[in-house]
């Protein structure tokens, strides 16, 4: 059948080959093992050289008696010792040749270390490049970092001035708006007083206390030659708690008359300190009073 054909012929074909291999081995290893035993062979022996006589046994027959002995040999002659051959080494390199090997040694070496110096090179530029952009990035983000830090700080010192523009503000209306609660306060306070000193003034004890006034002021007043009878002068007059006059102004007379006005004036200095009220309540600072003598 063709497919066991087939199949004998390719183990016949591995045996074959198999076969072939090992003839192979066998000469290379006996080529081997002939020249290791050329190489490590034993120094020739010496020999010695025997003189003989071949007899043939066929005369040897019938011969009763022992030959005579032979006369010995001759010492051999000393074979002298082969001369010991040097072994051949290899054929001594040509200088041009070792020199042209070793420029191309050199040219090697040289391509080699060009070579690493360059791969060197490169490796520093990558290493300069990458980090040269680590640098900027870290610049750039500590430029990030300081812009934030900066705008940060800008918006919180802007919070902190308006909160103290709001803060002064705010004070500021609260001062105005007690300033004004106080005046008014005062103002009210002022009214009440004034409506009390009216109601005070306008009263009978109010006009008895000017009366008194007046009638210290006329008894301290010394008449001027000038001065004729039915005179009047309108006095204002100003006055601490006490009764202590602070100053004195005639604010006019029934007549034109200096002498007149400078007397009133100073009747009114020597009558101080001016009789109080009855009731503190009633005390007026400024006073006008009517001066007419009798």
């Amino acid at each position: 059948m063709p497919p066991r054909d087939g199949k004998k012929l390719s183990k016949g074909g591995w045996r074959a080959v198999a076969l072939s291999i090992l003839l192979h081995s066998a000469i290379v290893g006996a080529a081997v093992y002939g020249w290791f035993t050329w190489k490590h062979r034993p120094p020739p022996t010496e020999t010695l050289a025997i003189d003989a006589t071949v007899v043939d046994e066929r005369a040897l027959k019938g011969i009763d008696k022992k030959p005579d002995p032979a006369p010995p040999p001759p010492e051999p002659e000393p074979v002298p010792e082969p001369e010991p051959v040097e072994e051949q080494g290899p054929p001594k390199p040509d200088p041009a040749e070792i020199q042209r090997k070793e420029e191309e040694r050199l040219a090697r070496e040289k391509e080699e270390q060009e070579k690493v110096e360059a791969q060197a090179a490169q490796e520093k530029k990558e290493r300069e490049a990458a980090e040269k952009i680590e640098a900027e990035k870290t610049a750039a983000a500590k430029a990030a970092a300081d812009k934030a830090a900066a705008e940060k700080a800008a918006a919180e010192k802007k919070a902190a001035e308006k909160k103290r523009a709001d803060d002064a503000a705010a004070a500021k209306k609260a001062a105005e708006e007690k300033a004004r609660l106080a005046r008014q306060a005062e103002l009210n306070r002022a009214l009440d007083a004034e409506e009390r000193g009216n109601a005070v003034r306008n009263s009978d004890e109010a006009a008895r206390w000017h009366a008194q006034i007046v009638a210290r002021i006329e008894r301290a007043w010394i008449r001027p030659p000038s001065a004729q009878p039915g005179v009047s002068c309108i006095v204002s007059v100003s006055q601490v708690p006490g009764g202590e006059v602070t100053a004195v102004r005639v604010v006019s007379c029934s007549i034109n008359d200096a002498a007149l006005s400078e007397s009133v004036k100073d009747a009114v200095y020597r009558a101080s300190p001016l009789p109080p009220p009855p009731d503190p309540a009633m005390f007026e600072r400024n006073l006008e009073l009517t001066f007419a003598p009798k």
